[in-house]
């Protein structure tokens, strides 16, 4: 049995510099059974958005008449040059990563999986080693239903391996991930149905948000096929079959990608073997500070439940960080929710949706502009989309807001930025902004605000 001072279980956005950190104060085990640099250097954030930027340059081919540019017929989107891109900025990244661990005299890499073996010990492949402090950073997965397990699906994963444009790409699952997969790959030349259990998409946004959304995708020739009940699949020579329901006909594709959700790693770690708490939905139970249950096990990252973003992620690691370093100033109950839809336009998102709002007893005030109402949008020849914050009517403070057009992913900072602050939109509004830009029309959205309007 090697002792080490810390044991990390997973190379992701927080164990990585959570390692660098704690290997100045000890000796660190890192052990990683798949690729360094976990979800987002991998299959995640670097290989997606590489995606979505070829996904754009596709775009603007087909889109230079209206701009006044005469672009020759032709364009065409090379799967194999665009994935080959893609991979070099993923093992760009990763390879930097493993040799900064390489060149670590006190980290120790473990490639293999981790099972525990009691609370403090931890078998990988043939060696055990133990820690007193130990953090489980071990991500998740793709939710892949039983039922579907006798087709030749794609996950997240697989599909960021094709180098061959799928001719249609069914996708089951009108959430973030499907949704960023379905335009990049009608943009490349796949016809592209959309398949959502629900009556819209992204459900845990406001209607007029997933309203907003769907009209995007399918302005763009995606078909979305909504309220579908019962999936069932199947595959033969000619490809993968679905039928919706019993009184719609089969729709026929060449490639399906599951889009349906995500769930967390932590049962490959024989947790049974220990007396650390697990939820329902197997997620590693923590408090304000990642601990779990048992004294000096942190878990951090997609496994806890608390975040399942790449920010969120980095986050914990920072609360950790602090707390060993005896600061308990930083805590998860402390941070806002904010994240992006990744489609083109994007759709950047923080604090509540109104529903939230109207169900947590806030007297609210809602400010909102069009896209089309913006000149820069106007110039640009962007003008899908709208903002909207939502304003406490008690406090004047932002309690959420959604930029759904172009640069939505980036100006939603700026509320974010004062909603940590705790400011009132009155700083923003009464403040001198760039001209011109997108975000000089917030002030404008913030001087009508009103009463919100029963969804």
């Amino acid at each position: 049995m090697k002792i080490f001072d810390f044991i990390i279980i997973g190379s992701g956005q927080a164990g990585i510099p959570l390692a660098f950190s704690l290997s100045k104060k000890g000796t660190v085990a890192l052990i990683e059974r798949s690729l360094v640099g976990g979800t987002c250097v991998n299959n995640g954030c670097v290989p997606t958005k590489a995606y979505v930027a070829s996904a754009r340059r596709m775009w603007d081919s087909m889109h230079g008449e209206e701009m006044g540019i005469e672009i020759p017929a032709g364009a065409k989107a090379n799967m194999e040059k665009i994935k080959a891109r893609k991979d070099t900025l993923v093992n760009g990244s990763r390879e930097g990563i493993e040799k900064s661990i390489a060149n670590n005299d006190n980290i120790t890499l473990y490639r293999g999986e981790a099972h525990f073996l009691s609370n403090y010990e931890i078998a990988v492949n043939e060696d055990k080693i133990t820690a007193k402090q130990i953090f489980i950073n071990v991500g998740g997965r793709a939710v892949i239903p039983d039922e579907y397990g006798h087709v030749d699906y794609l996950t997240n994963i697989d599909i960021l391996g094709l180098t061959k444009i799928p001719e249609h790409l069914l996708i089951i699952g009108g959430s973030y991930i499907g949704l960023e997969f379905g335009q990049m790959f009608k943009r490349f030349g796949s016809q592209v149905t959309i398949i959502e259990r629900g009556d819209r998409l992204i459900s845990r946004e406001d209607i007029n948000v997933s309203e907003a959304v769907a009209g995007i995708m399918q302005s763009e020739e995606i078909e979305i096929k909504f309220n579908a009940k019962e999936i069932k699949l199947s595959q033969d020579s000619n490809g993968i079959s679905i039928k919706l329901n019993e009184e719609e006909k089969e729709i026929k594709g060449s490639h399906v990608l599951l889009a349906i959700g995500r769930v967390t790693n932590s049962d490959t770690l024989h947790l049974e073997n220990t007396t650390i708490n697990v939820s329902e939905k197997g997620t590693i139970i923590v408090d304000d500070y990642c601990k779990t249950n048992v004294d000096g096990i942190f878990a951090i990252g997609d496994c806890n439940g608390k975040g399942g973003f790449t920010h969120t992620s980095y986050n914990d690691f920072q609360i950790v960080e602090e707390y060993i370093l005896g600061n308990k100033n930083r805590k998860i109950s402390d941070r806002i929710t904010t994240y992006g839809l990744f489609i083109d336009p994007p759709l950047g998102r923080v604090g509540m949706t109104k529903k939230e709002a109207e169900e947590k007893g806030f007297d609210i005030l809602i400010a909102h502009r069009p896209m089309d109402k913006i000149g820069r949008a106007k110039e640009k020849g962007e003008t899908k989309g709208f903002m909207e914050a939502i304003i406490d009517a008690k406090t004047n403070q932002f309690l959420g807001a959604s930029i759904l057009g172009v640069g939505g992913d980036e100006i939603i900072s700026s509320i974010t930025n004062l909603m940590y602050a705790k400011q009132p939109y009155t700083v923003f509004r009464d403040a001198v902004h760039i001209h011109p830009t997108v975000t000089e029309l917030i002030p404008t959205m913030l001087e009508n605000l009103k009463p919100i309007t029963k969804q």
